[in-house]
Parts: structure tokens; sequence; C-alpha cells
């Protein structure tokens, strides 16, 4: 009995509400949490170094204001990815988050670059604080409010699968070490080394560039469809676990926003009919939705065992057979598989 090649995508759901609403939904609330949470703890040190010249709490001022700022692309970013698919962007914009986090790279690489700038020049120029008591306690306000911010990000990333929001989460979460830091000028200042302040500006500022470089890895790393790795060894393990599943091959996925897609190719027993086929690709999509986390979309391709893999598909494939035909050779598939 013949058996054919088919593609199948089964979108798959829970509940009475529709997922990307309250994901919306969920991601504006954190978005806007963080927003105001940031923004009173900027404030509240700004207030401090104005009263007391250090420099070290103007660089994590200036950092906490910028922190503050990504929340409106990201926030952009999750209304875009709410529309649906037209004729032009076929697959929706959910791609949007990402270029929010190349954003978010940006504005935490010029918040480190200006606080460098500050304590570079404060050194150049000689230091003086003042109301010590108070830039620490400013110090501990913004730890406080960098790791509240920090717990409820990463978790509504999670929950989401934003990568542009975890990677925020973890920066605020930085951020608080790096409040805590300013504490050490405090202690200089108070020891009668007020020069120490703005070298523990320099020091955030340093950690502030590596925030940059590692926050970059991972967002270029989504623009350019990459995705852990474990994920993809998951997708081939939970499909070989479905009932008539003889081999999987040629898997692929990418994070799309905060969502994965995914394809790949089941090869079945070729005595099946069509629709056996295409009740084993149910079962691997319905098995996969369960399985992976983030999944919203998954295409699997049918083969016969003896004709599997991508190289039956291609046009070498077909012109090769199409060669045996005419000349009368046999076109068996064993002299047909790639070498």
């Amino acid at each position: 009995m013949g058996f054919g090649h088919h593609h199948h995508e089964h979108p798959h759901s829970h509940g009475g509400v529709d997922h990307d609403v309250l994901q919306s939904q969920e991601a504006t609330k954190a978005l806007m949490i963080s927003l105001i949470g940031l923004f009173i703890t900027a404030s509240l040190q700004a207030a401090v170094v104005v009263l007391s010249g250090s420099v070290a709490l103007l660089a994590d001022a200036i950092h906490n204001f910028g922190d503050a700022l990504t929340s409106i692309p990201l926030w952009f970013a999750f209304r875009l990815s709410r529309r649906l698919p037209t004729k032009q962007f076929s697959y929706g914009l959910n791609r949007s988050e990402d270029i929010a986090g190349l954003f978010i790279v940006f504005v935490i690489m010029m918040s480190g670059l200006v606080a460098g700038y500050e304590s570079i020049m404060r050194i150049m120029r000689g230091v003086s604080m003042n109301h010590l008591g108070f830039v620490a306690v400013a110090a501990v306000i913004g730890f406080a409010g960098n790791e509240i911010v920090a717990i409820y990000r990463i978790r509504m990333g999670k929950k989401m699968g934003s990568a542009a929001l975890i990677t925020d989460g973890k920066h605020a979460r930085i951020d608080g070490v790096t409040s805590l830091a300013v504490l050490i000028g405090v202690i200089g200042a108070w020891l009668g080394y007020p020069m120490i302040d703005p070298i523990v500006g320099l020091v955030i500022t340093v950690m502030i560039l590596f925030i940059v470089k590692n926050s970059a890895k991972e967002v270029f790393t989504r623009i350019l469809d990459g995705i852990e790795p474990e994920i993809i060894d998951k997708i081939v393990q939970s499909a070989m676990d479905v009932d008539g599943v003889l081999k999987v091959l040629d898997v692929k996925a990418r994070w799309f926003g905060h969502q994965v897609l995914a394809e790949l190719t089941i090869a079945v027993d070729s005595g099946l009919s069509v629709k056996e086929g295409h009740q084993i690709a149910q079962s691997v999509i319905h098995q996969l939705q369960h399985e992976i986390e983030h999944l919203s979309a998954i295409q699997v391709h049918v083969d016969p065992l003896e004709e599997q893999g991508q190289f039956f598909h291609t046009d070498d494939y077909f012109h090769r057979s199409d060669r045996q035909t005419l000349s009368g050779k046999s076109s068996h598939v064993d002299h047909l598989m790639p070498s």
C-alpha cells in the first residue's frame, strides 16, 4: 500500500481564556510594575546624589533610570506580538521582542559609558562626599528595589518564555549587587579615602559592560534562530515515545519572540494508510505540545521508512530518478541514497 508525504500543523490549547491575550496582560503587568519600581528607586538615589555628591551612587542611579526605560520598548514589542499574521508578515510580529532586546542592550551599554565617564571625571577633579548615612541607605534601597524587580521579571519571563524579559530580570539582579558596591565607597569615605567612591563607580561600569556582553550574546542567538540544544534533544525523545514512530530526523526549532516553532520528520511503516500516518502525526504533535514548554506550532512531515530524510525531497533525487527512468535502469531506493 502506498504512503504519501504530508505536513500537518495543529494548534493546541487548554482552557477557555485566549493564551496570547493572557500572556500579553501578564507581560504588561510585569513591565509596568518594573517601570514604577525602578523609577522610584532611581529617583530616591538621585535625590541622595544631589545631597552627597557620591559618583558611585550616581552611576547606580543612572543605570536604574536606564533599566526603567527598557520597559517601554518591551511593552511595545509585546503589543506588536499580539497582532495577527498578514500576507506581508505571514508569521506575525513576535520577532519584535528580539528587536526590543537589542534596544535594551544598547541602553544598558550607554548607561555604563555615562557612569564610566562620570567616574573618570570625578577621579581627575577630586571628590568630596557628604551625608554618608543617606548614601548607605540609598545603596540598600537600590539593592532591594532591583532584587524585587529581578525576581518578578525572571519569574514572568520563564513563565512566558521571553528571553528579553529574563535578560532584563538577570540584569536587574546584577544591578542590585552593584548597588551594594556603593557601600564600599561609603566605607572608604568614612575611613578618610573618598577616592574609593569613583573607583567603585568604575567597577560598576565594568560590571555593566559584562552584562552588555552576556545579554547581547543571548539576544543575537535568538535573532539568528539559535535555540538551546536540550530542547532539540527533548523533541526527538518525546516524538520517539509515540507508538508507530520508527525514527525521528531533520529536527529544527527556533525561538520566535517568546514562543518556540518547530518542525521534524518522522519515519513510519510504509504499509500504513495515509489516514493512519496522519493519526501518528497528530499523536506526535499532541505529545510535543505537552512535553515542550512554550511550543506554539509544530510541523510534522511523514516519510515511509524506506525513503526517510531530506534527500528524498531534493531536486537531485528527482533528477536522478528521472534519468534512471528514461534510461530504463532500476530506480530502487538503495541506488538513490546519497553516498
